[in-house]
Protein backbone atom coordinates (compact mmCIF):
# COMPACT_ATOMS: atom_id res chain seq x y z
CA UNK A 1 0.00 0.00 0.00
CA UNK A 2 1.09 3.49 -0.93
CA UNK A 3 0.65 5.23 2.29
CA UNK A 4 1.00 9.09 4.03
CA UNK A 5 2.37 9.68 7.41
CA UNK A 6 1.65 13.22 8.16
CA UNK A 7 4.21 13.84 11.32
CA UNK A 8 7.41 12.77 12.16
CA UNK A 9 7.64 12.96 15.83
CA UNK A 10 7.69 10.10 18.08
CA UNK A 11 4.34 8.25 16.95
CA UNK A 12 4.67 9.14 13.66
CA UNK A 13 8.51 8.40 12.52
CA UNK A 14 8.29 4.76 14.54
CA UNK A 15 4.60 3.35 12.78
CA UNK A 16 6.22 5.01 9.10
CA UNK A 17 9.53 3.00 9.23
CA UNK A 18 7.51 -0.14 10.43
CA UNK A 19 4.66 0.24 7.93
CA UNK A 20 7.65 0.41 5.36
CA UNK A 21 9.41 -2.42 6.91
CA UNK A 22 6.40 -4.98 6.35
CA UNK A 23 6.58 -3.62 2.29
CA UNK A 24 4.05 -0.74 2.37
CA UNK A 25 5.86 3.07 -0.04
CA UNK A 26 5.27 5.38 3.44
CA UNK A 27 5.75 8.85 2.50
CA UNK A 28 6.61 10.56 6.09
CA UNK A 29 5.65 14.56 6.43
CA UNK A 30 6.80 17.14 8.44
CA UNK A 31 6.94 20.63 8.20
CA UNK A 32 9.86 21.08 10.41
CA UNK A 33 12.67 21.81 7.73
CA UNK A 34 15.25 20.95 10.24
CA UNK A 35 13.93 17.66 11.56
CA UNK A 36 13.31 16.36 7.58
CA UNK A 37 16.97 17.79 6.80
CA UNK A 38 18.46 15.06 9.51
CA UNK A 39 15.77 12.31 8.64
CA UNK A 40 17.05 12.33 4.97
CA UNK A 41 20.99 12.61 6.25
CA UNK A 42 20.36 8.97 8.23
CA UNK A 43 20.16 11.57 11.54
CA UNK A 44 17.42 10.39 13.82
CA UNK A 45 15.96 12.99 15.89
CA UNK A 46 15.12 10.49 18.84
CA UNK A 47 16.38 7.77 20.40
CA UNK A 48 14.68 4.55 20.06
CA UNK A 49 16.35 1.42 20.43
CA UNK A 50 16.85 -0.29 17.14
CA UNK A 51 14.82 2.95 15.14
CA UNK A 52 18.02 4.03 13.46
CA UNK A 53 18.67 0.97 11.38
CA UNK A 54 15.37 -0.07 10.08
CA UNK A 55 15.14 3.79 8.89
CA UNK A 56 18.37 2.93 7.26
CA UNK A 57 17.05 -0.27 5.71
CA UNK A 58 13.98 1.50 4.54
CA UNK A 59 15.23 4.57 2.98
CA UNK A 60 18.21 2.20 1.16
CA UNK A 61 15.22 0.33 -0.18
CA UNK A 62 13.17 3.70 -1.23
CA UNK A 63 10.38 2.17 0.89
CA UNK A 64 10.62 5.09 3.26
CA UNK A 65 10.64 8.66 2.17
CA UNK A 66 10.94 12.45 4.22
CA UNK A 67 9.81 15.48 2.75
CA UNK A 68 7.98 18.54 3.73
CA UNK A 69 5.74 18.62 0.52
CA UNK A 70 2.21 17.70 1.99
CA UNK A 71 0.71 17.54 -1.38
CA UNK A 72 2.71 15.03 -2.52
CA UNK A 73 1.74 12.75 0.04
CA UNK A 74 -1.68 13.06 -0.24
CA UNK A 75 -1.52 12.77 -3.95
CA UNK A 76 0.47 9.81 -3.91
CA UNK A 77 -1.23 7.95 -1.03
CA UNK A 78 -4.71 6.03 -0.50
CA UNK A 79 -4.09 5.88 3.53
CA UNK A 80 -3.16 9.14 5.28
CA UNK A 81 -2.13 9.29 8.69
CA UNK A 82 -2.50 12.02 11.16
CA UNK A 83 -0.18 11.77 13.84
CA UNK A 84 1.05 15.46 14.47
CA UNK A 85 1.54 16.38 18.58
CA UNK A 86 -1.73 17.25 20.63
CA UNK A 87 -0.15 18.98 23.60
CA UNK A 88 -1.71 19.71 26.63
CA UNK A 89 -3.19 23.54 26.40
CA UNK A 90 -2.49 25.62 30.17
CA UNK A 91 -6.14 24.23 31.06
CA UNK A 92 -5.32 20.52 30.35
CA UNK A 93 -7.41 20.53 27.48
CA UNK A 94 -5.38 18.76 24.65
CA UNK A 95 -4.13 21.46 21.82
CA UNK A 96 -5.67 20.27 18.22
CA UNK A 97 -4.46 22.90 16.10
CA UNK A 98 -1.98 20.98 14.48
CA UNK A 99 -4.50 18.54 14.00
CA UNK A 100 -7.02 20.89 12.83
CA UNK A 101 -4.46 22.34 10.35
CA UNK A 102 -3.37 19.41 8.28
CA UNK A 103 -6.77 18.04 8.19
CA UNK A 104 -7.43 21.59 6.39
CA UNK A 105 -4.89 21.08 3.91
CA UNK A 106 -5.39 17.13 3.63
CA UNK A 107 -9.07 18.87 2.25
CA UNK A 108 -7.23 21.08 -0.05
CA UNK A 109 -5.33 19.01 -1.64
CA UNK A 110 -6.82 15.92 -2.70
CA UNK A 111 -7.96 14.98 -6.28
CA UNK A 112 -9.30 11.39 -5.35
CA UNK A 113 -11.24 8.96 -2.53
CA UNK A 114 -8.75 8.89 0.74
CA UNK A 115 -8.83 7.15 3.97
CA UNK A 116 -7.79 9.59 6.70
CA UNK A 117 -6.85 8.21 10.04
CA UNK A 118 -6.40 9.89 12.85
CA UNK A 119 -3.10 8.38 14.69
CA UNK A 120 -2.68 10.81 17.06
CA UNK A 121 -3.99 11.02 20.53
CA UNK A 122 -7.21 13.10 20.88
CA UNK A 123 -10.18 13.53 22.76
CA UNK A 124 -14.03 12.04 21.59
CA UNK A 125 -15.53 13.22 18.90
CA UNK A 126 -12.38 14.94 17.62
CA UNK A 127 -12.67 12.88 14.48
CA UNK A 128 -15.57 14.04 13.26
CA UNK A 129 -14.42 17.64 13.87
CA UNK A 130 -11.30 16.40 11.34
CA UNK A 131 -14.49 14.69 8.85
CA UNK A 132 -16.08 18.72 9.11
CA UNK A 133 -12.89 20.15 8.47
CA UNK A 134 -12.39 18.21 5.30
CA UNK A 135 -15.60 18.22 4.28
CA UNK A 136 -15.66 21.84 4.02
CA UNK A 137 -12.94 22.29 1.58
CA UNK A 138 -12.74 19.33 -0.72
CA UNK A 139 -15.90 17.88 -3.07
CA UNK A 140 -13.97 14.26 -3.39
CA UNK A 141 -14.58 11.11 -0.95
CA UNK A 142 -13.22 10.21 2.38
CA UNK A 143 -13.82 8.25 4.90
CA UNK A 144 -12.53 8.60 8.67
CA UNK A 145 -10.83 5.83 10.63
CA UNK A 146 -9.49 6.36 14.49
CA UNK A 147 -6.70 4.44 15.32
CA UNK A 148 -5.05 4.99 18.54
CA UNK A 149 -1.37 3.96 19.34
CA UNK A 150 -0.24 2.08 21.77
CA UNK A 151 3.49 2.67 21.87
CA UNK A 152 6.23 2.21 24.93
CA UNK A 153 8.87 4.62 24.45
CA UNK A 154 12.17 2.04 24.60
CA UNK A 155 9.98 -0.82 23.60
CA UNK A 156 8.52 0.86 20.66
CA UNK A 157 9.51 -1.09 17.44
CA UNK A 158 8.15 -4.07 19.58
CA UNK A 159 4.90 -2.93 20.52
CA UNK A 160 4.71 -2.12 17.10
CA UNK A 161 5.88 -5.38 15.30
CA UNK A 162 3.81 -7.81 17.89
CA UNK A 163 0.83 -5.24 19.18
CA UNK A 164 -1.25 -6.83 21.89
CA UNK A 165 -4.16 -5.80 19.75
CA UNK A 166 -4.86 -3.02 17.50
CA UNK A 167 -7.58 -0.66 17.58
CA UNK A 168 -9.77 0.86 15.07
CA UNK A 169 -12.89 2.92 14.74
CA UNK A 170 -14.30 2.37 11.71
CA UNK A 171 -17.90 3.17 10.13
CA UNK A 172 -17.63 1.42 7.29
CA UNK A 173 -16.98 -2.84 5.87
CA UNK A 174 -15.07 -1.86 3.21
CA UNK A 175 -12.54 0.55 5.25
CA UNK A 176 -12.92 -1.84 8.22
CA UNK A 177 -11.07 -4.91 5.62
CA UNK A 178 -8.71 -1.58 4.09
CA UNK A 179 -7.26 -1.28 7.55
CA UNK A 180 -7.25 -4.90 9.00
CA UNK A 181 -4.82 -5.62 5.39
CA UNK A 182 -2.36 -3.06 6.45
CA UNK A 183 -2.45 -4.94 9.75
CA UNK A 184 -2.37 -8.29 9.10
CA UNK A 185 1.35 -8.84 8.66
CA UNK A 186 1.55 -7.73 12.40
CA UNK A 187 -0.72 -9.90 13.71
CA UNK A 188 -0.31 -13.46 12.59
CA UNK A 189 0.27 -14.35 15.60
CA UNK A 190 -3.67 -14.34 16.79
CA UNK A 191 -3.67 -10.86 18.71
CA UNK A 192 -6.88 -9.72 17.75
CA UNK A 193 -7.97 -6.68 15.53
CA UNK A 194 -10.46 -4.80 17.61
CA UNK A 195 -12.93 -2.89 15.40
CA UNK A 196 -16.01 -0.58 17.32
CA UNK A 197 -17.38 3.02 16.30
CA UNK A 198 -14.85 6.15 16.33
CA UNK A 199 -15.65 7.35 19.61
CA UNK A 200 -15.20 4.32 21.58
CA UNK A 201 -11.51 3.97 19.53
CA UNK A 202 -10.80 7.59 20.74
CA UNK A 203 -11.76 7.10 24.09
CA UNK A 204 -10.23 3.37 24.94
CA UNK A 205 -6.93 5.34 24.35
CA UNK A 206 -7.71 7.71 26.98
CA UNK A 207 -8.78 4.60 29.48
CA UNK A 208 -6.12 2.34 28.86
CA UNK A 209 -3.42 5.55 29.86
CA UNK A 210 -5.38 6.54 32.69
CA UNK A 211 -5.83 2.71 33.87
CA UNK A 212 -2.40 2.49 34.00
CA UNK A 213 -1.27 5.85 35.57
CA UNK A 214 -3.98 5.00 38.28
CA UNK A 215 -2.48 1.96 39.45
CA UNK A 216 0.55 3.49 39.58
CA UNK A 217 -0.22 6.66 41.72
CA UNK A 218 -2.21 3.74 43.92
CA UNK A 219 0.77 1.99 44.46
CA UNK A 220 2.77 5.09 45.26
CA UNK A 221 0.44 5.99 47.63
CA UNK A 222 0.18 2.30 49.19
CA UNK A 223 3.90 2.94 48.99
CA UNK A 224 4.13 5.73 51.56
CA UNK A 225 0.98 4.20 54.30
CA UNK A 226 3.80 1.11 54.18
CA UNK A 227 6.12 3.43 55.28
CA UNK A 228 4.73 4.88 58.54
CA UNK A 229 2.63 1.47 58.93
CA UNK A 230 5.94 -0.36 59.18
CA UNK A 231 5.38 -2.41 56.31
CA UNK A 232 7.43 -3.53 53.06
CA UNK A 233 6.24 -2.40 50.14
CA UNK A 234 7.79 -4.64 47.72
CA UNK A 235 6.51 -7.59 49.50
CA UNK A 236 3.05 -6.34 49.82
CA UNK A 237 3.50 -5.38 46.01
CA UNK A 238 4.55 -9.45 45.62
CA UNK A 239 1.61 -10.37 47.25
CA UNK A 240 -1.27 -8.98 45.22
CA UNK A 241 1.01 -9.31 42.33
CA UNK A 242 0.43 -12.98 42.58
CA UNK A 243 -3.57 -12.44 42.31
CA UNK A 244 -4.26 -13.17 38.86
CA UNK A 245 -7.23 -10.90 38.86
CA UNK A 246 -4.36 -7.98 39.64
CA UNK A 247 -1.21 -9.12 37.88
CA UNK A 248 1.85 -7.64 38.59
CA UNK A 249 2.41 -4.86 35.61
CA UNK A 250 2.62 -1.07 36.71
CA UNK A 251 2.64 -2.12 40.43
CA UNK A 252 6.29 -0.84 41.40
CA UNK A 253 6.50 2.28 43.52
CA UNK A 254 8.67 4.74 42.80
CA UNK A 255 9.05 9.02 41.73
CA UNK A 256 6.17 9.31 39.87
CA UNK A 257 4.93 8.48 36.23
CA UNK A 258 6.30 11.18 33.45
CA UNK A 259 6.33 11.42 29.81
CA UNK A 260 4.44 12.58 26.65
CA UNK A 261 1.50 10.23 27.36
CA UNK A 262 0.47 9.72 30.63
CA UNK A 263 0.30 12.95 32.37
CA UNK A 264 -1.05 15.07 29.31
CA UNK A 265 -4.12 11.82 28.71
CA UNK A 266 -5.01 12.05 32.22
CA UNK A 267 -5.56 15.92 32.30
CA UNK A 268 -7.12 15.19 29.00
CA UNK A 269 -9.70 12.80 29.95
CA UNK A 270 -10.23 15.02 33.13
CA UNK A 271 -11.27 18.24 31.02
CA UNK A 272 -13.01 16.01 28.45
CA UNK A 273 -15.36 14.72 31.14
CA UNK A 274 -15.98 18.34 32.25
CA UNK A 275 -16.49 19.61 29.05
CA UNK A 276 -19.71 16.95 29.01
CA UNK A 277 -20.43 18.25 32.06
CA UNK A 278 -20.03 15.27 34.13
CA UNK A 279 -17.24 15.37 37.09
CA UNK A 280 -14.24 12.54 37.64
CA UNK A 281 -13.22 12.11 40.66
CA UNK A 282 -10.58 9.89 40.56
CA UNK A 283 -8.37 10.95 38.02
CA UNK A 284 -7.73 13.72 39.73
CA UNK A 285 -6.71 12.47 42.88
CA UNK A 286 -4.64 10.40 40.52
CA UNK A 287 -2.84 13.21 39.29
CA UNK A 288 -2.55 14.92 42.32
CA UNK A 289 -0.90 12.23 43.70
CA UNK A 290 1.31 11.84 41.21
CA UNK A 291 2.64 15.48 41.60
CA UNK A 292 3.20 14.72 44.96
CA UNK A 293 4.96 11.70 44.54
CA UNK A 294 7.53 14.06 42.42
CA UNK A 295 9.00 15.65 44.87
CA UNK A 296 8.80 12.66 47.63
CA UNK A 297 12.82 11.78 47.10
CA UNK A 298 13.65 15.54 47.52
CA UNK A 299 11.80 15.91 50.99
CA UNK A 300 13.64 12.55 51.69
CA UNK A 301 17.06 14.23 51.08
CA UNK A 302 16.44 17.55 52.24
CA UNK A 303 14.72 15.62 55.84
CA UNK A 304 18.11 13.75 56.01
CA UNK A 305 20.32 17.09 55.77
CA UNK A 306 18.17 19.05 58.32
CA UNK A 307 16.91 21.30 55.51
CA UNK A 308 20.34 22.61 55.43
CA UNK A 309 22.23 21.87 51.56
CA UNK A 310 23.86 24.95 51.06
CA UNK A 311 27.41 22.67 51.40
CA UNK A 312 25.99 19.57 49.99
CA UNK A 313 26.43 17.54 46.40
CA UNK A 314 23.85 15.36 45.58
CA UNK A 315 24.45 12.94 42.70
CA UNK A 316 21.94 11.82 39.99
CA UNK A 317 21.69 8.89 38.39
CA UNK A 318 18.92 9.07 35.47
CA UNK A 319 17.18 12.17 34.04
CA UNK A 320 14.61 10.77 31.17
CA UNK A 321 11.61 9.73 32.49
CA UNK A 322 12.12 6.54 32.30
CA UNK A 323 15.05 4.20 30.76
CA UNK A 324 15.99 3.39 27.09
CA UNK A 325 14.60 7.05 25.85
CA UNK A 326 16.01 10.50 25.93
CA UNK A 327 12.71 12.12 26.74
CA UNK A 328 12.78 14.91 29.38
CA UNK A 329 8.86 15.57 29.36
CA UNK A 330 7.12 15.62 32.34
CA UNK A 331 10.68 13.54 34.22
CA UNK A 332 10.46 13.63 38.11
CA UNK A 333 14.32 14.43 37.75
CA UNK A 334 12.95 18.12 37.25
CA UNK A 335 10.59 18.46 40.14
CA UNK A 336 13.17 16.50 42.20
CA UNK A 337 16.39 18.26 41.16
CA UNK A 338 14.75 21.77 40.96
CA UNK A 339 13.77 21.45 44.90
CA UNK A 340 17.05 20.15 45.44
CA UNK A 341 18.40 23.01 43.86
CA UNK A 342 16.13 25.59 45.71
CA UNK A 343 17.47 24.37 49.36
CA UNK A 344 21.00 24.94 47.83
CA UNK A 345 22.36 21.85 46.86
CA UNK A 346 25.42 21.27 44.22
CA UNK A 347 23.69 18.90 41.68
CA UNK A 348 25.67 16.28 39.46
CA UNK A 349 23.80 14.32 37.66
CA UNK A 350 24.73 11.40 34.51
CA UNK A 351 22.20 9.66 31.99
CA UNK A 352 23.02 7.42 29.01
CA UNK A 353 21.74 9.33 26.91
CA UNK A 354 19.54 12.08 27.96
CA UNK A 355 21.96 14.41 28.82
CA UNK A 356 21.28 16.61 25.84
CA UNK A 357 17.70 16.69 26.10
CA UNK A 358 18.27 17.63 30.28
CA UNK A 359 20.31 20.50 29.01
CA UNK A 360 18.04 22.07 27.58
CA UNK A 361 16.07 21.94 30.41
CA UNK A 362 18.25 22.62 33.51
CA UNK A 363 21.44 24.28 30.98
CA UNK A 364 24.14 25.16 33.56
CA UNK A 365 22.50 25.08 36.43
CA UNK A 366 23.61 21.59 37.54
CA UNK A 367 26.69 19.64 36.27
CA UNK A 368 26.62 17.05 34.00
CA UNK A 369 28.87 13.21 34.23
CA UNK A 370 30.02 11.27 31.39
CA UNK A 371 29.83 8.29 33.32
CA UNK A 372 27.75 6.94 36.34
CA UNK A 373 30.85 7.13 38.87
CA UNK A 374 32.60 10.17 37.83
CA UNK A 375 30.00 11.97 39.68
CA UNK A 376 30.76 10.23 43.11
CA UNK A 377 33.83 11.55 43.64
CA UNK A 378 32.69 13.54 46.73
CA UNK A 379 29.56 13.10 46.59
CA UNK A 380 27.10 13.63 50.01
CA UNK A 381 24.40 11.21 48.25
CA UNK A 382 23.20 9.59 45.64
CA UNK A 383 19.31 9.69 44.48
CA UNK A 384 18.98 6.77 41.56
CA UNK A 385 15.72 8.66 39.99
CA UNK A 386 15.92 6.86 36.53
CA UNK A 387 16.39 2.47 36.48
CA UNK A 388 18.54 1.97 33.54
CA UNK A 389 19.67 -1.36 33.65
CA UNK A 390 23.44 -0.36 34.45
CA UNK A 391 22.72 1.33 37.47
CA UNK A 392 21.20 -2.42 38.88
CA UNK A 393 24.63 -3.94 39.77
CA UNK A 394 27.18 -1.19 40.27
CA UNK A 395 30.14 -1.49 42.04
CA UNK A 396 29.18 -0.92 45.70
CA UNK A 397 33.03 -1.28 47.03
CA UNK A 398 34.31 1.55 44.51
CA UNK A 399 30.90 3.76 44.98
CA UNK A 400 32.01 3.51 48.66
CA UNK A 401 35.89 4.83 48.25
CA UNK A 402 34.10 7.50 46.04
CA UNK A 403 31.21 9.05 48.27
CA UNK A 404 31.87 11.23 50.97
CA UNK A 405 28.69 10.04 52.47
CA UNK A 406 27.97 6.44 51.85
CA UNK A 407 23.97 7.80 51.48
CA UNK A 408 21.84 6.34 49.00
CA UNK A 409 18.32 7.31 48.21
CA UNK A 410 16.76 4.67 45.92
CA UNK A 411 13.91 6.84 44.02
CA UNK A 412 12.99 3.12 42.32
CA UNK A 413 13.73 0.31 44.52
CA UNK A 414 16.10 -1.39 42.79
CA UNK A 415 18.44 -2.33 45.52
CA UNK A 416 18.00 -4.71 48.62
CA UNK A 417 18.11 -2.56 51.95
CA UNK A 418 19.35 -5.35 53.65
CA UNK A 419 22.34 -5.89 51.27
CA UNK A 420 23.03 -2.11 50.83
CA UNK A 421 23.18 -1.25 54.53
CA UNK A 422 25.41 -4.90 55.43
CA UNK A 423 27.86 -3.01 52.33
CA UNK A 424 28.01 -0.15 54.69
CA UNK A 425 25.63 2.16 53.48
CA UNK A 426 22.89 4.45 55.32
CA UNK A 427 19.78 3.99 52.53
CA UNK A 428 16.51 4.96 51.95
CA UNK A 429 13.70 3.35 49.82
CA UNK A 430 10.11 4.31 48.50
CA UNK A 431 7.82 2.50 50.73
CA UNK A 432 10.65 0.13 52.34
Amino acid sequence: MKICMVGVGYVGLVTGTCLAESGNEVLCVDNDTRKIALLKKGKVPIYEPGLEMLIARNVKEKRLIFTTDLARGVKDSLIIFIAVGTPPADDGASDLSQVFAVAREIGRTMKTYKIVVTKSTVPVGTAEKVNSIIAQVTKHSFDMVSNPEFLKEGAAIEDFMKPDRIILGVEKPEVEEAMKELYAPFVRTGNPILTMDIRSAEMTKYAANAMLATRISFMNELANLCEVAGADINAVRSGIGSDPRIGSSFLFPGVGYGGSCFPKDVQAMIKTAEEHQHRLKILPAVEATNQKQKVLLAEKVIKRFKKNLKDKTIAVWGLSFKPNTDDMREAPSITIINALLKYGATVKAYDPVATTSAKKVFKDTIHYAKDNYTLLKGADALTVITEWNEFRRPDFEKMLKLMKSPIIFDGRNIYSPQKIKAIGFEYYGIGC
